[in-house]
């Protein structure tokens, strides 16, 4: 099993824009296991590269079944996407987010309602996603990991403000714990 440690708000690597993936090999395909195996443990339903510390434009997604036609249970529906991006988007609808790099927050977050996405699978073979409801909104939150974006910044400044003060107040009550 390879657990991997998923970064946590304010770590600067969260900020970094991804770099595109220009060679499946080996070792993308043991990150992109580790990452499905790291979403799973941590009851997430997706995870983007970033998170977990790598410089790549990757995410894994899997949406639970009640929530997305079709599906049966954990892994029926999992995404692998490489290189992913939005070629079309359509509507808009407001959802509350949450995320494992800012565990305890959630918030409503403006985005498209329905999005069609085009990457690569894990074989770099490529694929095309319409996607609408849970699903595009997962793909939108994990696609804004890979260009450094965080929910909490498509929040308004008041908003922003009071999540980072919490999350400020807590990491400082942890400090004072040690």
């Amino acid at each position: 099993m390879s657990i991997l440690e998923i970064l946590k708000y304010p770590d600067p690597f969260l900020k970094i824009k991804a770099k595109p993936v220009s060679r499946i090999d080996e070792e993308t395909r043991k990150l992109i296991s580790a990452m499905i195996e790291t979403m799973y443990f941590a009851r997430g339903i997706g995870l983007a590269a970033t998170q977990v510390g790598a410089d790549k434009r990757i995410a894994v997604l899997d949406v639970p079944a009640e929530q997305r036609a079709g599906g049966r249970g954990q892994g029926e529906n999992l995404i692998v996407l490489i290189n992913p991006e939005i070629i079309a988007h359509e509507g808009e609808t407001k959802y509350e987010e949450g995320c494992l790099s800012v565990p305890g927050f959630t918030a409503d977050v403006k985005r498209f309602a329905t999005v069609v996405v085009k990457g690569l699978d894990k074989n770099g073979k490529g694929l095309e996603i319409n996607a609408g409801g849970l699903l595009a909104i997962a793909l939108q939150h994990e696609m804004d990991h890979l260009d450094g974006i965080l929910f909490i910044d498509r929040l308004s400044k008041l908003k922003r403000d009071i999540i980072k003060r919490k999350i400020k107040k807590a990491i400082e009550d942890e400090k004072k714990q040690l």
